[in-house]
């Protein structure tokens, strides 16, 4: 499993891609990959974001982040995953986010997938500044992954 914070942009994909080959090249027990990646909008609660800087607390986001996956590796017994979280000034349609799950079953990567993004989402130290046209804002909470 590998969790990693980053502080420039990445292409999802290739990380994706990569990371099998590297990790799971000679794993054949995988039959199934899910994987979701999430990427900065320019709009939010109605207004224009030109850019967010996201901050993290260095060593506590990695541990809850270590906790989030180890507790979904738990509950789904899955191969192998992957989070690359994005910090610091990030530009519209930057990918924020990729979480991937590899299993051996779709059933197990998809809940395990949901499970690690949204449990992410509501309990990492992670903080939300967005630049608009006039000002700056902290984000107050994350929209729900569940309507």
């Amino acid at each position: 499993m590998r969790i990693e914070l980053r502080g420039s942009n990445f292409n999802p994909w290739d990380e994706l891609q990569g990371h099998q080959r590297a990790a799971l090249s000679e794993q054949a027990s995988y039959g199934a990959t899910a994987c979701f990646v999430g990427t900065m909008r320019d709009l939010n609660e109605g207004d224009t974001v030109h850019n967010m800087m996201l901050e993290h607390y260095p060593g506590m986001t990695e541990k809850q982040l270590e906790k989030i996956v180890s507790a979904a590796y738990a509950e789904w017994g899955f191969i192998d995953a992957l989070v690359i979280h994005r910090v610091g000034n990030i530009l519209p349609n930057e990918p924020i986010v990729l979480v991937a799950v590899w299993s051996s079953h779709r059933g197990a990567a998809f809940d395990a997938c949901r499970y690690i993004i949204e449990e992410l989402k509501s309990r990492a130290p992670f903080w939300k500044k967005e630049t608009l046209e006039a000002r700056e804002r902290w984000v107050e909470h994350n929209t729900s992954g569940y309507y």
